[in-house]
């Protein structure tokens, strides 16, 4: 068995308010997803990784989120159900490349990892053939520009 010394990550799930009985009827704003991940961050010192889960917060929120204290986006996920039947409208899937590419215009390097968030595979800096996205009709700088909100 392995010793993990206590808690191995953290992940702030957030609410989401459909098809459930709780009387809630707003998921929490971005702000307060933000907030969390930060305090959690802060109080959970026992914690040696806090997540933002992108099915939950949307990929672009989970980007912003790992400067405020999220080391861990989770990961590719092939198709998540529990999340969207309680209503999230955030991307079932996302690929390995489009993982790395969030990760990386986060200012971060992409880390592949095992439950136990030992390093599997390290992507370095520059980016490879394998790992560019496909073509598409969308504008670069629209795209670009989108990415850093």
């Amino acid at each position: 068995m392995r010793k993990t010394r206590g808690f191995v990550g953290f992940v702030p799930l957030p609410y989401q308010p459909e098809n459930n009985d709780i009387p809630v009827k707003t998921p929490p704003t971005g702000f307060d997803a933000l907030r969390t991940i930060a305090v959690s961050r802060i109080y959970l010192d026992n914690f040696d990784h806090i997540t933002a889960y992108w099915v939950g917060l949307g990929l672009k929120l989970a980007q912003v989120a790992l400067s405020y204290g999220a080391d861990d986006l989770h990961g590719t996920i092939i198709e998540e159900h529990i999340f969207h039947m309680a209503g999230a409208t955030s991307p079932q899937l996302q690929t390995e490349a489009e993982m790395i590419k969030a990760i990386r215009e986060a200012g971060r390097t992409p880390v592949q990892r095992n439950t136990f968030y030992e390093p599997i595979k390290v992507w370095e800096t520059a980016q490879t053939a394998t790992e560019a996205e496909p073509p598409s009709n969308k504008s670069k700088v629209l795209e670009d520009n989108l990415a850093t909100a």
